[in-house]
Order: structure tokens, then C-alpha cells, then sequence
């Protein structure tokens, strides 16, 4: 058996099939003694290997052994019961992991955009519990300013004149703040702050039409809107404030085999992946 590829296994009734070498990435596990013919409670019926065990969990155990990581769905529930199973196979490796549950499951992140009209301007700031999600947005909101001829509020669209892009005002890692519409300069000019939010190649100036646009960004990458109040009356600030559930980092182990050595695998945890 050993020298054979492709190995076929019956868990559950669930068909699985795979690389012998796949089942022997730890050793000492069960299911590398069942490779080579060491455990007797795994049957071979058929050309198959019969394992009376659950078939569904057995999916999660096959991806860790071709991945050596964990990445489980967001819905997942059953930690305790993948563990039992990944010990009944003698994978400790995974086991171990699976005990850290807390790292494994996914998480909910807040966002909050808040917003208010003054005058021919409207302002902007996005609160996230998440920095990454943050430096995300960062990347795609660009803000464009130029001297305008007699142009306002309404104006939907940039004059011909040349936009020179703005950085993003960056008060922590956490938030961003910006600003989109016009303000009087001298004469019948004015300054104007145009908002583009990628993958929407628009340029737009009312903040009306920017909120719309940041709002429906947000919707599309995942969130759900689950709150809307006005923060202070006087000023006029509304508060839109998102959730989404972040799916938990993938936790991997590093398998080390000394040359010469008699295969027992050697795992440790490397470092939490960074998810997005």
C-alpha cells in the first residue's frame, strides 16, 4: 500500500480521493499508519479505505493536511467536535489549533461614516474598527481640487481645467476624513473639491451624490447598514454605521523533518496570517 499515489477513503459514506503522500504529511497521525497497513481498524473494502467517522468534518481535516492551515467558514460552529475528530486521527497538530477557537472565528467589524452639509460643502469621516478595511477605502477615494469659473454646488461635472489630486487627511490608523463641493475664492472663481471612489470613475462634487456612492460601496464589499441617527441636531451630522463579519485569520503549521530522521514530523505555530 505504501507505494501506491491515489488513495481512496469511504468517511462517512463521503468519498475522498487523495495522495498517500497527502495522508502521511504527519507520521505518527492514524492516517499515515493506515497508508502503510498499521491500523487495523481501518478497513480496506473494495479498493477502498471504510472509516466510520464524520464525512463533513473530514473535508476540514483533508484541506488542513493539503494546506497545513486552518481557514474555516464564517458560519463554522463545530470546533469541538473538529477537534475530537482530528484527534481520533492522532493530527495533535491541528487539534492543538483547534483548541485556540477564539483566533479561529470570525469577527464583526464596525464602520461608521459620518456626515454633514455646510453651506457648498459637505464633509466626511469614516471610523473603522478594522485599519486595514480603513487604508482599503484610503486607497480607493481620491479627492481633486481646482480653481472653477463661476461654477457651484449644482455643477455635476469638472470644467476642463486641470484637477490635482489631495491626500486624504489620516487622523489615526482608524479614520479617515475628507470633503467634497466648492467655496468662494475671489471674483467669480471657486475652489472645488471633486470626489472619485474607485471602481466608479466619476469625479462628483455634491456630497449628496458622494454619500450615495461611498454608501453603495460599502454594501457591495460585504457590510450591512445597521444604524442611522443624526449626532447633533445644530450641526447637522448623520451617522451611518456598517457591520460586517471578518473572517478570522488562517492559523498554518510549519512541518520540519530532520534528514535522516525516521519521518516523525516536527510541527510548530508559525504567526497568525493578517487577513484583510
Amino acid at each position: 500500500m505504501s507505494s501506491r499515489e491515489v488513495v481512496v477513503l469511504s468517511v462517512g459514506g463521503v468519498r475522498f480521493v487523495t495522495r498517500a503522500s497527502t495522508l502521511q504529511q504527519f507520521p505518527e497521525s492514524r492516517l499515515a499508519r493506515m497508508v502503510s497497513d498499521d491500523d487495523r481498524e481501518f478497513k480496506l473494502v473494495n479498493g477502498e479505505f471504510f472509516v466510520d467517522r464524520d464525512g463533513a468534518l473530514f473535508s476540514y481535516i483533508m484541506d488542513f493536511l493539503r494546506t497545513l492551515q486552518v481557514s474555516l467558514p464564517t458560519d463554522f460552529s463545530d470546533y469541538q467536535r473538529l477537534q475530537r475528530e482530528a484527534e481520533f486521527y492522532g493530527l495533535y497538530p491541528l487539534a492543538n489549533l483547534l483548541s485556540q477557537e477564539h483566533l479561529l472565528k470570525p469577527r464583526v467589524e464596525i464602520l461608521e461614516v459620518r456626515f454633514s452639509l455646510q453651506e457648498m460643502q459637505a464633509f466626511f469621516r469614516i471610523f473603522g474598527s478594522c485599519s486595514t478595511t480603513i487604508e482599503a477605502l484610503a486607497e480607493q477615494i481620491t479627492v481633486f481640487t481646482g480653481q472653477q469659473s463661476g461654477q457651484g454646488w449644482n455643477s455635476p461635472f469638472p470644467s476642463q481645467k486641470t484637477l490635482v489630486p489631495l491626500p486624504l487627511e489620516r487622523p489615526s490608523h482608524h479614520d479617515m476624513v475628507f470633503l467634497c463641493g466648492t467655496e468662494y475664492s475671489a471674483g467669480d472663481q471657486f475652489v472645488a473639491r471633486y470626489v472619485s471612489i474607485k471602481p466608479d470613475e466619476r469625479k462628483l462634487i455634491n456630497g449628496t451624490n458622494v454619500l450615495g456612492l461611498l454608501l453603495d460601496t460599502l454594501l457591495k464589499d460585504g457590510f450591512r447598514l445597521i444604524s442611522t441617527r443624526t449626532v447633533t441636531s445644530d450641526e447637522k451630522v448623520e451617522c451611518y454605521t456598517f457591520e460586517r463579519m471578518k473572517r478570522a485569520a488562517g492559523l498554518a503549521i510549519m512541518v520540519n523533518q530532520t534528514p535522516g530522521s525516521s519521518g516523525v514530523a516536527q510541527p510548530r505555530r508559525s504567526q497568525v496570517q493578517k487577513g484583510k
